[in-house]
Parts: structure tokens; C-alpha cells; sequence
């Protein structure tokens, strides 16, 4: 069994229950109100700029120039392209840029983002590997649940074909690689690869809940 192979597996009560929660069940079935799917992309907006930094933090860290070009690669990539995406599905909720960048992250989104941040700037190269791993792997593996789910297309639909997309599972091989990579070179470092994990795994979790919700600060 390969060590991400073991994660996943340690993981999947994380990933049943993100499978059975209503804003994924919703947004497959297209009967999810639009509310708490502008509240997700608001707050996955802000996500992403941290999600970037921990890329490029990344790949500072890397020992090798063909990982460390990878994932300065990607970091690039978030900014320049899965950022437009995301300004593109909002533009067609009537959410401005402007408003994208000026939203306030609900508490889950600061707990989540902090805690990859400062993965990137305390932790190994090993640590942050695994604690990007639940996005990517998760994400792949919740769109494909939702295209099993949807019976046809809706207003959700380019939500799951982006993350079934072949580019996305090319993404999700190379980051489920890396993660094996750190795995095989740094054994002593399974312990922290693992908590790093699921504490990951959990908060995507909570980043479906805050969105179903529209949690925000109550103040």
C-alpha cells in the first residue's frame, strides 16, 4: 500500500461524511439554493490566496529543482487561472471582483487558511505535502461522487465538471505522487504527514459546513 494509499484509507470517515453532507448532496441533485453556493465561492476566493501561498512556500522548501519548479508552477497556476474561474462562476451569481476581495473570511476559512500557512512556514516539506493533499484528492473524489449523484445537467454542472476534468486529476496525480515521494524519502516524518492529513481533511469538511450554513462571525 502506498503511504497516500494509507492516508486516504485513515481518512474515510472524513470523506463519507463529506459525501452525505447536504450542501454536496444539494449542489449535485442542482436543488442547492444559490445563497450558500455564493457564500462558498466568496470565501473559496479568499481560500485560494492562501492555497497559493502554500504552493510557493513549498516549494521553496523542495530539494530538487524539477518538484520545486512544479509546485512555484502551480502556485502561478492558482493565481493566474483558477482564480478567473472563480471570478467567472461569481460574475455570473452578480458578484464583482471588488467584492471578492473585499469579503471577510468566515471562521472556518481562517482556521482552515491558518493552519495551512503556518504548515508552510513551520513545517517540513513532507508535512506540507500532506496537508495540500485533502484539497486536491478531496475535491477530485467529491465531484466525482456529485456526477454520480446529478441525473442531469443543472446550473451546478460546471461546478463538477471542473473537478472532474482531466487537467484537475492530472493536478490530483502529481500532488497524490509527491505525497508518496515524501513519504518513501522521509519515514520518520509519517507521524506529522499524518496529522497534517487530517486536520486538513477535517476542515474541508467544515469548509461544506460553513458554507451551508453561511457561517460568519455573528457580530
Amino acid at each position: 500500500m502506498t503511504f497516500s494509499d494509507a492516508l486516504l484509507e485513515e481518512g474515510e470517515h472524513v470523506w463519507e461524511a463529506q459525501y452525505e453532507h447536504p450542501f454536496v448532496v444539494e449542489l449535485a441533485e442542482g436543488t442547492l439554493d444559490e445563497a450558500p453556493f455564493q457564500h462558498w465561492l466568496k470565501q473559496d476566493y479568499r481560500y485560494l490566496l492562501d492555497y497559493a501561498r502554500l504552493f510557493a512556500l513549498a516549494g521553496t522548501k523542495a530539494r530538487d529543482e524539477e518538484t520545486m519548479t512544479h509546485l512555484l508552477g502551480v502556485a502561478h497556476t492558482v493565481l493566474d487561472h483558477e482564480m478567473d474561474l472563480h471570478r467567472s462562476f461569481a460574475a455570473d451569481y452578480g458578484i464583482e471582483r471588488e467584492e471578492l476581495e473585499s469579503v471577510e473570511k468566515a471562521p472556518t476559512c481562517v482556521a482552515y487558511t491558518n493552519f495551512l500557512v503556518r504548515t508552510a512556514y513551520e513545517g517540513s516539506v513532507a508535512e506540507i505535502a500532506a496537508a495540500l493533499f485533502p484539497c486536491m484528492q478531496g475535491y477530485q473524489d467529491v465531484g466525482e461522487h456529485m456526477a454520480d449523484l446529478a441525473t442531469e445537467e443543472h446550473r451546478y454542472t460546471p461546478f463538477i465538471e471542473m473537478y472532474t476534468g482531466e487537467e484537475f486529476r492530472e493536478a490530483t496525480r502529481w500532488c497524490r505522487e509527491f505525497v508518496d515521494r515524501c513519504g518513501e524519502a522521509y519515514p520518520g516524518e509519517h507521524d506529522a504527514m499524518r496529522e497534517a492529513f487530517l486536520t486538513s481533511a477535517k476542515l474541508e469538511y467544515r469548509f461544506w459546513e460553513m458554507a451551508y450554513t453561511q457561517e460568519g462571525w455573528g457580530l
